[in-house]
């Protein structure tokens, strides 16, 4: 898998830009807010279609102007492949495959893959319980790109059952005035519950399998980097608790949904308080233990950069072994995050296995010889150019 030519037109800060891919590593060097991370940007929307800077598509749009376009090609094994995708400030998004536009966005998915790594990942460690489960959905619908519409069943029937839990409440704060309370919708929450379970149970599903292949991955480069006897667990931890985990392990649908349904019942009153659902993986998390000791709390910041190192080189290892052939590595400024000894570790991981681009604002960070065979572009208003052209 091998990026050659991307073409920004009113992306951004990039009117009207070109890019040529002429090597394996590519650096792009400026100093901050010239447009550097924007070309990382670009090229994670043709892989996922999502930003992790916005959702809002006119936010990726130059200013003034009504749309904007990305447009890359692709080399792969079966050939050469030509993506594009339209961006409009009013209006649906389209993409388009060798010029032809795809109806269904989840068919666009995962032609080009990528791993993109910037210092806001250092959130999976530090941050909150959302940075995580967003991190495993991202990385699922590059394995399985269905993923994309299991998740969106899932938070459509969430929005749903919350509005009407809401409308419930507030039915029961108008009875405490009025003395009146109106019927409680039991048929229609039912409804709600099951799709809720038979929906939820299948990101768990998968959230659950994902961790058990990245997992040991991910342990064997964290005990690399570290050189130490240091020992890295991870653990999905599932707000639906299905009893010894063995249902979930032996992909049992049925028994995931079935102990979904009855923590449900369990939190019936306490979700009628409430007005929410508080029952389901939006509320799910990963545990990262390091020599079983929690990394969140207790980690330093050498083992929290290690860890998440090690989850990013997992990432490449088993996006490679899933779709055969090697993704995209994306480096944004992330080097400056990490001491000389992590730097050495990244870079000799990556040699030329993977085409990878790289930001930051000087080359000092780089060994001469690691830099002999890598393409250096200056990066410098939204206009990008041979690094010895200014």
């Amino acid at each position: 898998m091998y990026l050659r030519h991307l073409y920004l037109r009113q992306f951004r800060n990039y009117r009207d830009q070109q890019v040529e891919f002429d090597g394996a590593k590519t650096i792009l060097v400026g100093d901050n807010a010239q447009g550097k991370s924007n070309i990382l940007e670009s090229v994670e929307l043709l892989s996922t279609l999502k930003s992790h800077r916005t959702v809002r598509d006119r936010d990726l749009i130059l200013d003034g102007k009504q749309a904007g376009q990305i447009q890359a090609t692709l080399e792969r094994d079966l050939g050469n492949i030509e993506l594009t995708l339209t961006l409009r400030s009013q209006g649906r998004r389209t993409v388009a495959v060798n010029g032809e536009t795809i109806p269904r966005h989840l068919d666009f998915l995962s032609i080009l893959n990528v791993v993109h790594f910037s210092s806001l990942d250092l959130d999976l460690v530090r941050g909150g319980p959302e940075v995580r489960r967003h991190w495993l959905d991202r990385l699922l619908v590059q394995l399985e790109p269905v993923y994309a519409h299991i998740v969106l069943q899932y938070n459509q029937v969430l929005r749903q059952r919350n509005a009407l839990l809401k409308k419930v409440r507030q039915q029961k704060m108008a009875a405490e005035t009025t003395g009146l309370l109106d019927s409680f919708p039991t048929q229609e929450l039912a409804l709600w519950d099951a799709q809720l379970a038979t929906t939820g149970a299948r990101v768990i599903r998968r959230r659950q399998r994902l961790l058990q292949k990245l997992a040991p991955l991910a342990s064997e480069w964290h005990c690399a980097i570290s050189g130490t006897m240091e020992v890295l667990n991870m653990e999905y931890l599932a707000n639906v608790i299905v009893d010894s985990k063995e249902l979930i392990i032996q992909d049992s649908l049925e028994g995931v949904r079935q102990t979904f349904l009855e923590k449900i019942k369990a939190r019936a009153i306490a979700e009628q308080y409430q007005g929410t659902t508080v029952v389901g993986p939006h509320r799910d998390d990963v545990s990262f233990t390091i020599n079983d000791t929690p990394a969140r709390q207790y980690g330093s910041q050498g083992q929290q950069r290690t860890l998440v190192l090690a989850l990013k080189l997992a990432e490449l290892q088993l996006i490679e072994q899933v779709v055969e052939e090697p993704p995209l590595l994306l480096l944004d400024d992330v080097l400056a995050e990490l001491d000389l000894h992590r730097q050495s570790q990244l870079l000799e991981a990556i040699t030329n296995r993977f085409q990878t681009l790289i930001t930051t604002t000087h080359l000092g960070c780089f060994d001469g010889q690691w830099l002999q065979d890598t393409q250096i572009l200056s990066v410098r208003s939204g206009k990008v150019s041979c690094f010895f052209d200014f």
